[in-house]
């Protein structure tokens, strides 16, 4: 990132070639790219390989199996991660750990970042991309990245996978070049420079729009964890009681609660998806939501403790539909309280515009969620994607429009205060 600033800020070392930039910006491009592709998907694949082993050891002391069987079940789950699904006693298991997919972007993340400061001398200067000459550093070193990266995927695939498990390996590249482009690629882009360059050619509008988008969609996201948590706190104790009715012993205990983690951002979404109003299903014929909870018979899986009781629902909590839209009006002013404005049709824009585009990230969240979880019934387990798609659009929105346009009456006021005190 360095090599794009101006170069009376930059430090004093410089290239023979006298090309501006030390030698730690210009490393082989070619190789660099696509080595940290490999990097980023072999730390999070030999952490789950680990994982694998370790959970070997736990359940049965090693008396049956191959330590190999651990190396083979962890590289499953890390394809799991990557959306491949998996068949267990001819069972298709296609939900998929959203936990352990926020692990795998955010190594993605960091490494691209890494790339992108490696990579960063490549290419004009700032000066030059700001005069309009093309740079083709970013987007060369991303498909390098993701082909790397899909590479490892491909290899993993192949030498995991066996006739009885069947993961999807076309389904697990498509991922990984997903993640590849929506981690990877911005990543590269920071890491280097050319985000910071691009970014200032935007409009304000935009960029306030962008960051408002973020703070209501991780705002409603702590929310919805927090109303998790305290759901499966009130009933902690059924959480116990199927642990209890698992039979498990401490190893096997250990190794459950750190694989229930994996499904915890997965349960946030399902949150979030009740709160919006038109909930999930935990199965076939199934529906959780503030207006009416029915359920059959669950599964022995402890975070099912939050789910609410099957029968009449309390009338007070119809009122936490109203939480999304306070949500976004309060994520959306305090947006706004950092980037002013004193427009009232720029202000709304910025509201709208944000929360409309965080209600579809989560209507993103929520559909990849859910998934079959089991035989029969349990293939249906997750949030109804497009009713909460339209339902997080309109109380996002609603909610952004109202917060930008509360923050700009009250910045309009100020504004007049000061004038009339000067």
């Amino acid at each position: 990132m360095t090599s794009l600033l101006p170069r009376s800020a930059t430090a004093p070392t410089r290239s023979p070639a006298g090309s501006g930039t030390d030698a730690r910006h210009r490393r082989p491009l070619v190789l660099i790219a696509t080595a940290g592709g490999v990097a980023a998907a072999a730390s999070t694949l030999l952490v789950c390989m680990a994982l694998g082993v370790v959970g070997w050891f736990l359940s049965d002391a090693g008396a049956h199996g191959t330590p190999r069987d651990g190396l083979r079940v962890g590289a499953l789950g890390w394809l799991l991660a990557h959306g491949s699904g998996v068949r267990v006693e001819g069972v298709a298991i296609t939900v998929v750990p959203l936990g352990l997919t926020a692990l795998v972007a955010w190594a993605v993340w960091r490494v691209g970042h890494r790339v992108g400061d490696s990579v960063s001398g490549h290419g004009p200067d700032a000066d030059r991309i700001a005069d309009g000459e093309r740079d083709w550093t970013v987007p060369v070193a991303s498909l390098l990245f993701a082909v790397g990266y899909a590479v490892t995927v491909g290899v993993t695939t192949s030498l995991a996978s066996t006739a009885a498990t069947a993961p999807s390996g076309s389904r697990a590249v498509l991922w990984s070049l997903l993640l590849c482009a929506f981690f990877g690629a911005p990543a590269i882009a920071v890491g280097s420079g050319r985000a910071a360059i691009w970014a200032a050619f935007l409009p304000p509008s935009v960029r306030a729009s962008g960051a408002a988008c973020l703070r209501i969609l991780v705002s409603y996201l702590t929310v919805a964890g927090v109303v998790f948590g305290v759901a499966f706190a009130l009933d902690l104790g059924a959480a116990a009681s199927v642990m209890s009715q698992l039979h498990t012993d401490a190893g096997d205990a250990t190794l459950f609660s750190v694989l229930s983690t994996a499904v915890v951002p997965n349960a946030v979404a399902f949150s979030g998806s009740y709160l919006l109003g038109p909930g999930f299903a935990v199965g076939a014929h199934t529906l959780v939501s503030p207006a009416a909870v029915v359920l059959g018979p669950m599964p022995l899986f402890p975070l099912l403790a939050a789910l609410p009781q099957a029968g009449p629902v309390a009338g007070w909590v119809i009122g936490l539909m109203a939480l999304p839209p306070l949500v976004a009006a309060l994520a959306a002013a305090r947006t706004q309280h950092r980037m002013p404005t004193l427009r009232w049709d720029e202000g709304a824009l910025r509201g709208c515009v944000g929360g409309v585009l965080a209600g579809v990230l989560f209507g993103i969240v929520a559909s990849l969620s859910g998934g079959s979880v089991g035989p029969g019934r349990m293939r249906m387990v997750g949030p109804f994607s497009f009713d909460v798609l339209v339902h997080a659009i309109t109380a996002f929105g609603i909610g952004g429009l109202v917060g930008g346009l509360l923050m700009t009456w009250w910045q309009r006021r100020l504004a007049r205060r000061s004038a009339d005190v000067a």
